[in-house]
């Protein structure tokens, strides 16, 4: 797990998978717990670190986040096999893209 700066806020923790990354900005949640509900197995607020991204499918993991409707939540799809051997990501977020 990684904290991300961005704009001076409070930032983003991300939480790295190997298929996927999911990123959790705190102060945009709105504990609406749609991932709580959606995906148990992967996020699990009484467990440290309470986001998992390898404890389900990548796909699943994409589908319970692109339902998170503040947008708190986000993600990045890690493509290892890359020509220059480094991660390649598609991003995208909850809230159905809202900023």
């Amino acid at each position: 797990m990684s904290e991300i700066r961005e704009g001076g806020g409070a930032g983003r923790k991300a939480y790295e998978g190997r298929s996927v990354i999911v990123t959790f900005e705190a102060g945009r949640c709105r504990h609406a717990a749609v991932c709580v509900h959606g995906l148990p197995e992967v996020f699990d607020p009484g467990a440290r670190p309470w986001v998992r991204p390898d404890a389900a499918e990548a796909e699943r993991v994409v589908e319970v986040v692109r339902r998170c409707p503040s947008g708190a939540l986000r993600y990045a799809l890690v493509d290892r096999a890359a020509s220059d051997g480094g991660p390649d990501a598609a991003a995208g977020t909850g809230a159905e893209g809202k900023p």
